[in-house]
Parts: structure tokens; sequence; C-alpha cells
């Protein structure tokens, strides 16, 4: 795995994410369970990757090393060429700030905010001195340049879920990580947010999804299967779903009622 990633560099195409056995041991009581064994794994650039598996196969601690939330007892995480498996917290907060995107199942929007506010939080955050125009933006992107001052009670959990993913991109980050990001929605919903994926990676976004539904697997370029904390499978998608073909084939959505009045109480 190291010398792919010497062979990616030299010819001007570096992966976004190398993993070279990759490993994660927790103590419980005098037990030691091992959530990860010696993963290895390459996410190029503007690939779209979903990693599947059965509860406790280590998908999720995956996606935290990855995210840079917790750290490896073993191994090195190569992320943009830079090795962040040893780095101290300040650092490790760094660039989960300004170089990787999250998108939860449960969207984590805090409730007081409108949806341009919610965008806005990674750059406070990062204390960068950037006009709301770059959060306006990132909504436009994601379909909701209507719904700007909307507050998260004022939005469908697809609208909610979009918030989400603009707050993910508006840092440019290197990588977009994606945990369950249909798991709380209905299927045209969830399709509508495949719609959106499908759109940004053909932009040149980089995107790895943990998923358990096979359909939604199917809308990536590659699945990588896991189980027992190591990769068992890994696999060009070659019968990839289409999300728009999806969308004309299901039911049009039911026309909404009366929208909620906006509030008051933006952040200036």
């Amino acid at each position: 795995m190291v010398e792919e990633r010497a062979s990616a560099e030299e010819s001007g195409a570096a992966a976004v994410v190398v993993t070279d056995g990759l490993t994660k041991e927790y103590l419980a009581g005098v037990l030691t369970v091992r959530a990860l064994r010696g993963v290895s794994l390459s996410v190029g650039r503007s690939e779209m990757v979903a990693i599947m598996g059965p509860s406790g196969s280590g998908k999720t601690t995956l996606l935290n090393l990855v995210g840079c939330v917790d750290l490896p007892t073993r191994g090195h995480y190569w992320l943009d060429g830079e090795d962040v498996s040893r780095l101290n917290d300040g650092a490790l907060s760094r660039i989960r700030n300004e170089r990787i995107g999250f998108v939860f199942q449960t969207f984590n929007l805090l409730p007081r905010l409108t949806a341009v506010d919610n965008v806005r939080l990674p750059l406070l955050y990062a204390r960068r001195r950037i006009s709301r125009e770059v959060a306006m933006r990132a909504l436009q992107r994601v379909g909701l340049g209507d719904r700007t001052h909307h507050r998260p009670s004022q939005l469908s959990g697809g609208q909610q879920q979009r918030v989400a993913i603009a707050r993910a991109l508006v840092m440019q980050p290197s990588i977009l990580l994606a945990d369950e990001p249909t798991g709380n929605l209905d299927s045209r919903s969830g399709e509508e947010i495949m719609l959106l994926f499908q759109e940004l990676n053909r932009e040149g976004v980089t995107m790895l999804m943990v998923t358990h539904d096979p359909q939604v697997a199917r809308h990536a370029t590659r699945i990588v299967r896991m189980h027992d904390g190591m990769v068992i499978a890994d696999e060009a998608v070659t019968d990839r779903m289409d999300a728009r073909e999806v969308l004309v084939g299901m039911p049009s959505p039911e026309p909404a009622g009366g929208e909620a009045e906006v509030g008051e109480g933006a952040m200036q």
C-alpha cells in the first residue's frame, strides 16, 4: 500500500486518502476489542466510495479514523499526502474543520439557527472573516437558495440534510464523509440526496460513504465491503444506479401545504 501511494504521487494523481495497516483496539475491562485489523485502503481524487458491512464490521470506526475523530492504535493514514495518524489534538482539530466535510444521519443542525447560519459555523470556528455570501452560495449549490433563512423545524428531512451537506462543503474540503446519509429519510428524499451526491461527485468532490443499504451503495463508483474489522472485498460498481433515472420512475411528491413563517433572530 505504501508503494501504491508513492506510485500515485509520482504519476501526479496522488490519492486523497491512503491507509496502511490501520488497526484500532479498545480495552473493555480485561479484554481487548479489535475494531479494525490492519485496513489498507486508497481513495482516489473524485472517487465516490461506499463502505458496507454488518453491524460491528468496523465501517464506522474506519470513517472516524479517516475523519480524524479518533487515532489508530497502529498503522498510518495519509490525507492529501500528509501523514495525519500521529498528529496532536490541535492539528487534528484544524484538519477536521478545514479539510474534511462531515454529513451525518441525524443532520446535527442547531435548531435556533437559520440554514445560512448553520452553514456558516465551520467558517466561524476557523475564525475566517468571510462574508455570508459564501454560505449563501453553498446553499444555492445544494438547491436551497430559497430556504436560506428557514430554521431546521421549518424544513423537511431532505432539506435539512441538504443544509448539512452545504455546511460540509463550505470549507471546500479534500473529502466528504457521509455516515448513513439517507438513513432518516423517506425513499424519495433519500434518492434526491443521492442525486445531489452524484452531481457533486461529477463536479470533482471526493466522497466516502458508509451505508447498510445495497441500493444506496450502487450509486457509488466503488464498494468496499468489511467484516470483523477487515476489508474482504473492494470492487468497482459496474451497474451504477443513476439517481436521476430512479427519480423519474418514482411517484411525484404531494404538493406541500402552507409554509411556516420565518422567524427572527438569525446571527448578524
